[in-house]
Protein backbone atom coordinates (compact mmCIF):
# COMPACT_ATOMS: atom_id res chain seq x y z
CA UNK A 1 0.00 0.00 0.00
CA UNK A 2 1.43 3.35 -1.29
CA UNK A 3 2.46 6.10 1.64
CA UNK A 4 0.33 9.02 1.09
CA UNK A 5 3.75 11.06 0.30
CA UNK A 6 3.76 8.74 -2.74
CA UNK A 7 0.19 9.29 -3.48
CA UNK A 8 0.76 12.91 -2.98
CA UNK A 9 3.63 12.83 -5.50
CA UNK A 10 1.61 10.64 -7.64
CA UNK A 11 -1.62 13.19 -7.79
CA UNK A 12 1.22 16.50 -8.12
CA UNK A 13 2.43 14.55 -11.32
CA UNK A 14 -1.04 13.78 -12.80
CA UNK A 15 -2.01 17.81 -12.13
CA UNK A 16 1.41 18.40 -13.95
CA UNK A 17 1.04 16.45 -16.86
CA UNK A 18 -2.67 17.96 -17.16
CA UNK A 19 -1.46 21.81 -16.82
CA UNK A 20 1.29 20.82 -19.80
CA UNK A 21 -1.64 19.30 -22.57
CA UNK A 22 -3.15 22.50 -20.77
CA UNK A 23 -0.52 24.98 -21.89
CA UNK A 24 -0.77 25.99 -18.56
CA UNK A 25 1.82 26.33 -16.13
CA UNK A 26 2.02 23.94 -13.06
CA UNK A 27 2.38 26.45 -10.47
CA UNK A 28 -1.30 28.23 -11.55
CA UNK A 29 -3.22 24.66 -10.02
CA UNK A 30 -3.50 24.22 -5.80
CA UNK A 31 -3.76 21.14 -4.76
CA UNK A 32 -6.42 21.06 -1.93
CA UNK A 33 -5.68 17.87 -0.32
CA UNK A 34 -9.37 16.43 1.48
CA UNK A 35 -8.79 15.36 5.16
CA UNK A 36 -11.97 14.73 6.15
CA UNK A 37 -12.71 11.54 8.07
CA UNK A 38 -8.97 11.13 8.44
CA UNK A 39 -6.81 12.32 11.82
CA UNK A 40 -4.41 15.02 12.80
CA UNK A 41 -1.55 12.11 12.42
CA UNK A 42 -1.98 11.72 8.35
CA UNK A 43 -2.60 15.93 8.27
CA UNK A 44 1.29 15.59 9.65
CA UNK A 45 1.96 13.04 7.06
CA UNK A 46 1.09 15.33 4.14
CA UNK A 47 2.44 18.24 5.68
CA UNK A 48 5.92 16.37 6.36
CA UNK A 49 5.23 15.61 2.27
CA UNK A 50 5.06 18.92 1.67
CA UNK A 51 1.34 19.82 1.17
CA UNK A 52 0.20 23.08 2.80
CA UNK A 53 -3.91 23.21 1.97
CA UNK A 54 -6.30 21.10 3.82
CA UNK A 55 -9.88 20.90 3.25
CA UNK A 56 -12.66 19.49 5.88
CA UNK A 57 -16.49 19.14 5.21
CA UNK A 58 -17.38 19.05 8.93
CA UNK A 59 -16.56 22.05 11.18
CA UNK A 60 -16.02 19.94 14.27
CA UNK A 61 -13.77 17.37 13.13
CA UNK A 62 -11.67 20.48 11.06
CA UNK A 63 -11.32 22.09 14.91
CA UNK A 64 -10.62 19.28 16.62
CA UNK A 65 -7.43 18.36 14.21
CA UNK A 66 -6.44 22.15 14.28
CA UNK A 67 -5.86 21.93 17.93
CA UNK A 68 -3.93 18.87 17.69
CA UNK A 69 -1.80 20.48 15.01
CA UNK A 70 -1.54 23.79 16.63
CA UNK A 71 2.33 24.13 16.28
CA UNK A 72 1.48 24.11 12.79
CA UNK A 73 -0.86 26.86 12.33
CA UNK A 74 1.29 29.38 10.94
CA UNK A 75 2.10 26.73 8.04
CA UNK A 76 -1.36 25.20 6.93
CA UNK A 77 -4.12 26.87 5.46
CA UNK A 78 -7.42 25.53 6.32
CA UNK A 79 -10.66 25.76 4.01
CA UNK A 80 -14.11 24.25 4.90
CA UNK A 81 -15.85 23.07 1.91
CA UNK A 82 -18.67 21.54 3.55
CA UNK A 83 -21.96 23.18 4.19
CA UNK A 84 -21.82 25.42 6.38
CA UNK A 85 -24.15 25.96 9.13
CA UNK A 86 -25.25 29.38 10.36
CA UNK A 87 -25.00 28.73 14.04
CA UNK A 88 -21.24 28.08 12.69
CA UNK A 89 -19.95 30.80 11.37
CA UNK A 90 -18.43 32.24 13.90
CA UNK A 91 -16.05 29.84 14.65
CA UNK A 92 -15.55 29.43 10.85
CA UNK A 93 -14.26 33.23 10.92
CA UNK A 94 -12.07 32.74 13.22
CA UNK A 95 -10.15 29.70 12.41
CA UNK A 96 -10.67 29.12 8.60
CA UNK A 97 -8.88 30.67 5.90
CA UNK A 98 -11.08 29.76 2.99
CA UNK A 99 -14.55 28.75 2.96
CA UNK A 100 -15.77 27.46 -0.68
CA UNK A 101 -19.13 26.37 0.42
CA UNK A 102 -20.98 30.32 0.56
CA UNK A 103 -24.21 29.78 -0.94
CA UNK A 104 -26.18 33.00 0.54
CA UNK A 105 -25.54 36.33 0.85
CA UNK A 106 -26.69 35.82 4.51
CA UNK A 107 -23.92 33.44 5.32
CA UNK A 108 -21.40 35.66 3.76
CA UNK A 109 -22.39 38.88 5.73
CA UNK A 110 -22.07 36.73 9.07
CA UNK A 111 -18.70 36.01 8.25
CA UNK A 112 -17.48 39.20 7.60
CA UNK A 113 -19.28 40.50 10.90
CA UNK A 114 -17.26 37.45 12.70
CA UNK A 115 -13.92 37.42 11.17
CA UNK A 116 -11.38 38.64 13.52
CA UNK A 117 -9.97 42.31 12.59
CA UNK A 118 -5.93 41.09 13.23
CA UNK A 119 -6.48 37.91 10.72
CA UNK A 120 -6.32 37.98 7.08
CA UNK A 121 -9.29 38.31 4.89
CA UNK A 122 -11.28 35.48 4.72
CA UNK A 123 -10.98 34.13 1.03
CA UNK A 124 -14.63 32.80 -0.12
CA UNK A 125 -15.75 30.74 -2.81
CA UNK A 126 -19.22 30.70 -4.16
CA UNK A 127 -20.87 27.30 -4.32
CA UNK A 128 -22.51 26.76 -7.45
CA UNK A 129 -25.10 23.84 -8.48
CA UNK A 130 -23.76 24.07 -11.56
CA UNK A 131 -25.22 20.63 -12.58
CA UNK A 132 -29.04 21.57 -11.45
CA UNK A 133 -28.86 18.52 -9.24
CA UNK A 134 -31.65 18.83 -6.65
CA UNK A 135 -29.70 16.91 -3.71
CA UNK A 136 -26.86 19.65 -4.34
CA UNK A 137 -26.33 22.55 -2.67
CA UNK A 138 -25.33 25.82 -4.09
CA UNK A 139 -26.66 28.29 -5.88
CA UNK A 140 -28.21 28.08 -9.79
CA UNK A 141 -25.97 29.38 -12.24
CA UNK A 142 -28.46 32.79 -13.06
CA UNK A 143 -28.67 33.35 -8.94
CA UNK A 144 -24.77 33.98 -9.02
CA UNK A 145 -24.32 37.28 -10.48
CA UNK A 146 -26.54 38.89 -7.52
CA UNK A 147 -24.79 37.42 -5.06
CA UNK A 148 -21.20 37.51 -6.11
CA UNK A 149 -22.20 41.55 -6.29
CA UNK A 150 -23.07 41.63 -3.30
CA UNK A 151 -20.49 39.85 -1.63
CA UNK A 152 -18.15 41.51 -3.55
CA UNK A 153 -19.07 44.79 -1.91
CA UNK A 154 -18.55 43.41 1.84
CA UNK A 155 -15.52 44.73 3.36
CA UNK A 156 -12.48 43.17 1.72
CA UNK A 157 -10.24 43.66 5.32
CA UNK A 158 -12.77 40.98 6.73
CA UNK A 159 -13.80 38.81 3.19
CA UNK A 160 -12.30 38.77 -0.13
CA UNK A 161 -14.75 36.52 -2.64
CA UNK A 162 -12.47 34.81 -4.78
CA UNK A 163 -14.30 32.50 -7.10
CA UNK A 164 -16.93 29.70 -7.30
CA UNK A 165 -16.87 26.25 -6.27
CA UNK A 166 -19.07 23.45 -7.51
CA UNK A 167 -19.37 19.29 -7.25
CA UNK A 168 -20.87 18.39 -10.84
CA UNK A 169 -22.92 15.11 -11.02
CA UNK A 170 -20.34 12.45 -11.85
CA UNK A 171 -19.58 10.87 -15.25
CA UNK A 172 -17.49 8.21 -16.37
CA UNK A 173 -16.42 10.19 -19.88
CA UNK A 174 -13.79 12.52 -19.72
CA UNK A 175 -15.86 14.62 -21.99
CA UNK A 176 -18.73 14.82 -20.38
CA UNK A 177 -16.88 15.56 -16.88
CA UNK A 178 -15.10 18.53 -18.99
CA UNK A 179 -18.67 20.02 -19.79
CA UNK A 180 -20.09 21.12 -16.22
CA UNK A 181 -16.18 22.44 -15.09
CA UNK A 182 -16.76 24.41 -18.60
CA UNK A 183 -19.97 25.93 -17.59
CA UNK A 184 -18.03 27.19 -14.16
CA UNK A 185 -15.61 28.49 -16.48
CA UNK A 186 -17.52 30.54 -18.34
CA UNK A 187 -19.79 31.69 -16.07
CA UNK A 188 -16.72 33.09 -13.70
CA UNK A 189 -15.61 34.97 -17.14
CA UNK A 190 -19.03 36.31 -17.42
CA UNK A 191 -19.03 37.41 -13.95
CA UNK A 192 -15.79 39.01 -13.92
CA UNK A 193 -16.53 40.69 -17.85
CA UNK A 194 -19.42 42.87 -15.84
CA UNK A 195 -16.79 44.07 -13.35
CA UNK A 196 -16.04 41.34 -10.78
CA UNK A 197 -12.37 40.74 -10.21
CA UNK A 198 -12.25 36.60 -9.39
CA UNK A 199 -9.73 34.36 -9.83
CA UNK A 200 -10.81 31.05 -8.60
CA UNK A 201 -12.11 27.88 -9.36
CA UNK A 202 -12.39 25.69 -6.89
CA UNK A 203 -13.74 22.37 -9.03
CA UNK A 204 -12.21 18.80 -9.70
CA UNK A 205 -12.03 15.77 -7.44
CA UNK A 206 -9.94 12.65 -7.38
CA UNK A 207 -12.32 11.10 -10.15
CA UNK A 208 -12.43 14.04 -12.23
CA UNK A 209 -8.88 16.17 -11.82
CA UNK A 210 -8.06 15.55 -15.28
CA UNK A 211 -10.96 17.15 -17.03
CA UNK A 212 -11.09 19.93 -14.20
CA UNK A 213 -7.22 20.91 -15.08
CA UNK A 214 -8.13 20.63 -19.01
CA UNK A 215 -10.86 23.86 -18.04
CA UNK A 216 -9.47 25.83 -15.78
CA UNK A 217 -9.43 24.52 -12.21
CA UNK A 218 -7.01 26.86 -10.10
CA UNK A 219 -7.85 24.83 -7.16
CA UNK A 220 -8.58 20.98 -6.99
CA UNK A 221 -10.08 18.88 -4.03
CA UNK A 222 -8.57 15.43 -3.65
CA UNK A 223 -9.18 12.86 -1.20
CA UNK A 224 -9.37 9.48 -1.98
CA UNK A 225 -6.28 9.60 -4.03
CA UNK A 226 -3.99 10.93 -1.35
CA UNK A 227 -5.60 9.56 2.10
CA UNK A 228 -6.80 5.95 0.34
CA UNK A 229 -10.37 4.70 0.52
CA UNK A 230 -12.77 6.33 3.54
CA UNK A 231 -14.08 3.54 5.64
Amino acid sequence: MASIAENLQLVRQRIARGCHDARRPAQSVTLLAVSKTFGATQVHEAFAAGQRDFGENYVQEALAKMTALAELRDALRWHLIGPLQSNKTRVVAEQFDWVHSVERLKTAQRLAEQRPAGLPPLQLCLQVNISGEASKSGLMPDEVAAVAQAVAALPTERVRLRGLMSIPEPADDIDAQRLPHRRLRELLHALNASGLTMDTLSMGMSADLDAAVAEGATIVRVGSAIFGARG
